[in-house]
């Protein structure tokens, strides 16, 4: 069997014969006319012309002496070529007979038939190449068997997975139905800031860079909370934003350090309103990406056409750890993160809420849902609103769904002096080392200060399509980041 080396060789001394015959194995253009799939769904009344104008990327070669028969795929579908050499010019033949090579990109030209096999088949009559291969694909059984290396290759692991394509155009599928959902609501879709003097919005480290042209130190987003506010200052009704967030911190099955978001907003509308929306936006969504409402997301069942349940923060914690957040000091939290086998980081930016937020998490893991988490206290949100009925809880919820968070909704807070006066507390938090700990945006409180109205907003990730997809999140983005080959 030959080596990469020599296959490789033998293939850039076939683009040089192409070259000596005077044919450039990379043209610009191409006269292709139709795609392989309206070939495919018109076959009847294109094999009615007497020529047409193919191109794709030859996947299989067969046969020998004077009759070839080659597949194309042009991303559309796959098509059978034939090739008879006492029916075409033999110095053509010949010429693709050994220049050739699976991986190739070819336009082929000829007259539409159907073989006694009953193939639908272009029979060539002329053919040029539009991209010489050099390295050989893969083979199709085999494949790309090292996680690593399929990642890596993308483009390959696309070409010779169909289950990979499919959940990849599903990803296309997912964020138009989000645009469709909210243009059909009359949001208008916006772009902020990714580069900003101060991150806001979230809880998380984030990436830190320097503008050359104005000489300073940025850093990129970590969401478009704050910005999307101020266009609610601005009196714009209803806004949305999709695009790419990023947080300098850990990497597993649920997070990644760029990732894409949606965040909205709705004025005159509350958290109460915000989670009905919700609902009805994940259910479309959903039906619109995978035609289902069902899904297996690992050791759960979900339905999110059922109902959707609602749970309360510090009930739920106390229900299944017997400790009473609003009492527990940060020694007690611990003392029972430690009994339960709760895996946390208490060496760095540990406090009171890391604790509680650590509680929660091993609460939240044994939950199905559909359903929503509410009345979280003051302290582990900053940018809610508070309860009229208890000021130390906020009007806020989050989506929980096969044990994990799949999207926040809140009241926004349109109170300055309480904002400013929690941004205090958080700047406490960092100076005491908590590096996720949000900013002061003191510019956002001036905006906040020209007059707010009561307004919903809600975010999520595409942590929710890799959940549905019942996949980690690297494997559902379309070229994750790796470390460079050394």
């Amino acid at each position: 069997m030959a080596s990469f080396d020599e296959i490789r060789k033998v293939r850039i001394e076939k683009m040089n014969a192409l070259r000596a015959k005077g044919v450039n194995p990379y043209p610009a253009k191409t006269n292709k006319e139709y795609s392989l799939g309206e070939v495919v769904e018109k076959f009847e009344e294109l094999s009615k012309k007497e020529r047409v104008v193919l191109a794709g990327r030859v996947m299989a070669i067969r046969g020998q002496g004077a009759l070839m028969f080659f597949n194309v795929n042009d991303g559309a579908a796959l098509f059978q070529g034939m090739l008879k050499k006492d029916e075409m010019d033999a110095v053509v033949f010949d010429l693709f007979a050994n220049t050739v090579d699976i991986g190739d990109f070819v336009e082929i030209t000829g007259k539409l038939f159907v073989t006694k096999k009953g193939q639908q088949t272009l029979q060539v009559t002329a053919w040029k190449m539009l991209a010489k291969s050099l390295r050989p694909l893969p083979d199709k059984w085999d494949g790309l068997q090292d996680e690593e290396e399929r990642l890596r290759k993308r483009y390959l692991d696309i070409m010779f997975n169909p289950e990979v394509k499919d959940m990849l155009v599903k990803r296309t599928k997912f964020w138009n139905a989000f645009r469709e959902f909210l243009n059909n609501k009359d949001f208008m879709e916006v772009e902020t800031p990714v580069l900003q003097n101060t991150t806001g919005g979230a809880e998380a480290k984030p990436f830190i860079t320097h503008h050359n042209a104005l000489d300073m130190e940025v850093y990129m987003r970590i969401s478009p909370e704050l910005w999307l506010k101020r266009l609610m200052v601005a009196g714009f009704p209803k806004v949305f934003e999709i695009g790419r967030n990023f947080r300098n911190e850990g990497m597993d099955a649920e997070h990644l350090q760029d990732y894409t978001m949606m965040e909205c907003y709705q004025a005159y509308s509350d958290y109460t309103e915000g989670m009905k929306f919700t609902e009805e936006m994940y259910k479309f969504v959903a039906q619109k990406t995978f035609d289902t409402l069902k899904f297996r997301i690992r050791d759960f069942d979900i339905d999110l056409g059922g109902k959707w349940e609602t749970y309360d923060y510090t009930e739920t914690i106390k229900k299944m750890t017997g400790i009473d957040i609003n009492t527990a000091d940060l020694k007690t939290i611990e003392l029972k993160l430690r009994d339960l086998k709760v895996d946390y980081d208490n060496k760095t930016n540990f406090n009171l809420n890391r604790a509680i937020d650590n509680l929660w998490k091993y609460c939240r893991k044994q939950i199905a849902g559909p359903g929503f988490l509410i009345n979280v206290p003051v302290m582990m949100e900053p940018l809610a609103k508070r309860m009229e009925s208890n000021t130390n809880l906020v009007e806020r919820f989050q989506v929980i769904l096969a044990g994990s968070e799949m999207g926040k909704g809140f009241s926004e807070l349109n109170d300055p002096l309480d904002q400013m006066e929690r941004f205090m507390d958080q700047a406490k938090l960092r100076e005491e080392g908590d590096e996720e700990a949000q900013m002061t945006d003191g510019e956002f409180v001036e905006a906040l200060e020209y007059g707010m109205p009561p307004t919903f907003g809600f975010g999520l990730s595409e942590r929710l399509f890799s959940f549905l997809c019942n996949k980690p999140m690297r494997d559902c983005q379309i070229f994750p980041l790796l470390k460079p080959k050394k």
